[in-house]
C-alpha cells in the first residue's frame, strides 16, 4: 500500500492527517504505518511460499516493542545482534526458539542470557566465539544450535558503511575456513552444529550479489556434506533495498526464485532476515519549520527536528524525500533548498538541495523513508530530548515510545564525591 498520501489537501498516515498527529503528538516524531509493515512482510511470505522459509525481522532496523510485534502476530522470529534487542523481541512476544543472534561481540553476559532463554540459533563469527559458546553452554548443560557465519567475500554496489561481505569486513569466517571450523565445532561440547549463514550488506539493489552468495553458500553445504558433516539450516541474511529517492527496489519474486534456484534443493531450513525492507518506507519524520534563511549560496529552512533525530544522512549521505504536510498546487514553483535542523555541526542536515515549494515558519514536513535506522539510532546530542514515535493503524494512532525530554536523561548523570 501506499501509506503515505494525499488526501483532500494534507498528507496522511493510512488515514489519519499528519498534522493532526503533529498536534496531538508534538514535534520531531516518526509516525509509523502498522498496515505497511504487515504487507511488506505478506508480500515476502508470499514470494518465498514453498521454501519453507522463516522470516527473522532484524530488530536493528527499528528495535521499538510494537513494531517488533507487528510482526511476530504474523509469524516473525527475530534477527538480534545484543543482549538488548533479544530482551526486546522476548518482550514482544517472538518465542525463543524463533530467534536468531548474530553480532560479532557477544558479550558473556549475552551468550548466558540468550542460552538461558533457549533461543533458537546462534550465528558464531569466530573461532574464540566459537570456543566460548561452546564452554558456556556446557557448563549449563545445554547444546547451542549454532551456525557458522561465512564471509563470501562478495563485493555490493551500496554504502562502503553497510557493506558486510567482503574480506576487510569484520564480519563472518572466511569461506575458504568454514570446513575447519565447522568441523571443529561438529566436535565441541555444548555445541550442535546445524548450518551456515551469511549476510553480505544492506540497502542492495541489484540481486546479483545475493546470486552470488547464496551459490557460494550451497557449494559450502556440498562440500561439508562430502565431509561427512550434518548441514540442517542456511540463514541467508537480509539487506534487500527500498526505494529513498529514484532508486527501484528489487523485486521480491526475483528473490525469491534466486533462494529457489541455489539453495532451494539442498532439503535445508532456510532463514531469511529483512529488516529495512518491512519496515523503512512504512515510517516518515514528521517536523515544523523554524526559521527559512538564505546566505549567497545556499537556501536553508531550518526544522525541529536533526542528526540526532536522523542520523542517516550526516553519517552515510543518505538521501530522503521531503514531503510538504500541506499539498502544494502543480502550478506552484519549487526552490532547491538545504533541509537542516538545530544542532552545532555543519553535518547536521536531514536533505540537501531538495526541491520545494516556498514553506512558510510553522510549516510540516515530513521526511520520508524513516522507518529503518531512525529512531532507533536516536540520541540526547546537544542536550535534545529524545524524538517520539507513533504508530497509525488506518484511523487508530498512538504514542508507542513517548517524547524524551532532556531532563530524562540529565536525571542519569551523577556528580563525584568531590565536586558536590
Amino acid at each position: 500500500m501506499n501509506a503515505f498520501a494525499y488526501r483532500d489537501g494534507r498528507l496522511h498516515a493510512e488515514g489519519v492527517p499528519l498534522d493532526t498527529l503533529a498536534e496531538a503528538y508534538g514535534t520531531p516524531v516518526y509516525v509509523y504505518s502498522q498496515t505497511a509493515m504487515e504487507d511488506e512482510y505478506c508480500a515476502l511470505a508470499e514470494a518465498l511460499q514453498g521454501l519453507g522459509a522463516r522470516i527473522c525481522y532484524a530488530v536493528k532496523a527499528n528495535g521499538n516493542v510494537a513494531v517488533i510485534r507487528a510482526l511476530a502476530r504474523l509469524g516473525a522470529g527475530a534477527d538480534v545482534v545484543s543482549g538488548g534487542e533479544l530482551a526486546r523481541a522476548i518482550a514482544a512476544g517472538v518465542r525463543p526458539t524463533d530467534i536468531v543472534f548474530s553480532g560479532v561481540g557477544k558479550t558473556r553476559d549475552e551468550i548466558a542470557r540468550a542460552l538461558k532463554a533457549g533461543i533458537g540459533q546462534f550465528n558464531v563469527e569466530s573461532e574464540a566465539e566459537l570456543a566460548l559458546l561452546g564452554e558456556m553452554a556446557a557448563t549449563l548443560g545445554l547444546r547451542a544450535d549454532t551456525a557458522i557465519r561465512v564471509n563470501p567475500d562478495i563485493a555490493v554496489d551500496t554504502a562502503d558503511r553497510i557493506a558486510t561481505g567482503s574480506y576487510e569486513h569484520k564480519f563472518g569466517i572466511p569461506i575458504r575456513d568454514a570446513a575447519r571450523i565447522y568441523a571443529r565445532g561438529s566436535r565441541t561440547p555444548g555445541i550442535r552444529m546445524v548450518g551456515l549463514a551469511a549476510h553480505i550488506g544492506s540497502q542492495i539493489l541489484d540481486l546479483s550479489p545475493f546470486e552470488s552468495a547464496f551459490a557460494a553458500l550451497a557449494e559450502c553445504v556440498r562440500a561439508l556434506r562430502g565431509a561427512g558433516l550434518a548441514v540442517e539450516r542456511l540463514d541467508l541474511g537480509g539487506g534487500l533495498g527500498i526505494t529513498y529517492i529514484g532508486e527501484t527496489a528489487p523485486g521480491l519474486a526475483g528473490f525469491a526464485d534466486i533462494v529457489r534456484r541455489t539453495v532451494g534443493g539442498l532439503g535445508c531450513e532456510i532463514t531469511v532476515e529483512p529488516g529495512r525492507r518491512l519496515v523503512g518506507n512504512a515510517g516518515v519524520l514528521l517536523s515544523r519549520v523554524l526559521y527559512t534563511k538564505e546566505t549567497p549560496l545556499r537556501r536553508f529552512v531550518i526544522v525541529d527536528a536533526a542528526m540526532n533525530d536522523l542520523l542517516r544522512p550526516t553519517l552515510y549521505g543518505a538521501e530522503h524525500a521531503v514531503l510538504p504536510v500541506v499539498e502544494p498546487a502543480e502550478s506552484q514553483e519549487t526552490r532547491r533548498v538545504d533541509v537542516v535542523g538545530p544542532v552545532c555541526e555543519t553535518g547536521d542536515w536531514l536533505a540537501r538541495g531538495a526541491d520545494l515549494p516556498a514553506v512558510a515558519e510553522g510549516g510540516l514536513l515530513a521526511i520520508a523513508g524513516a522507518g529503518a535506522y531512525g529512531a532507533v539510532m536516536a540520541s540526547f546530542y546537544n542536550g535534545r530530548g529524545l524524538v517520539g514515535e507513533v504508530m497509525v493503524r488506518s484511523d487508530a494512532h498512538a504514542a508507542i515510545r513517548p517524547y524524551q525530554d532532556p531532563a530524562t536523561f540529565q536525571a542519569l548523570d551523577r556528580l563525584p564525591c568531590w565536586l558536590e
